[in-house]
């Protein structure tokens, strides 16, 4: 049984989501939500384009055969086509645009030191992306 987080919660975790909460602030993004909020819907579409899914049914039905892995993944809504359909047409287009300026922020040596540089430090011989690449995607040069 695996124990540690999953490979897309290694990858959100480095995304500033104090800028993200910062953006959905200034644009009141979560002003009468219930349960899906902004951080959700990234989530969810951030996932939909990391697995290349392709419509709304395709991103529900693989959300919600790893229903029982939503909440290690950050995900905490329900996920379904017209809860999706419905935060992608309401929500402000600009928490997005103005979050992925911030992210344009982030320098190269920032991303270095985070992801190749820290299993040095940390003393482990490779880390969870190497991995990825080489025996899921079989890039053994990028791992």
């Amino acid at each position: 049984m695996n124990t540690g987080k999953t490979i897309f919660a290694q990858v959100m975790e480095f995304l500033p989501l104090h800028e993200f909460r910062h953006c959905v602030r200034r644009y009141q993004g979560d002003y009468k939500t219930k349960s899906f909020s902004c951080l959700d819907q990234f989530l969810c579409m951030g996932f939909a384009q990391m697995t290349y899914r392709e419509s709304l049914r395709d991103i529900e039905t693989c959300l919600r055969a790893m229903q029982s892995k939503l909440y290690h993944m950050g995900i905490r809504g329900k996920i379904s086509r017209s809860t999706l359909a419905d935060a992608n047409e309401t929500r402000d287009w600009r928490i997005y645009a103005d979050f992925a300026q911030a992210l344009s922020q982030i320098s190269l040596h920032s991303l270095y030191f985070h992801v190749c540089d820290a299993r040095l430090r940390l003393g482990h011989p490779t880390n969870d992306f190497a991995i990825w690449f080489d025996e899921q995607l079989g890039l053994k040069d990028l791992a």
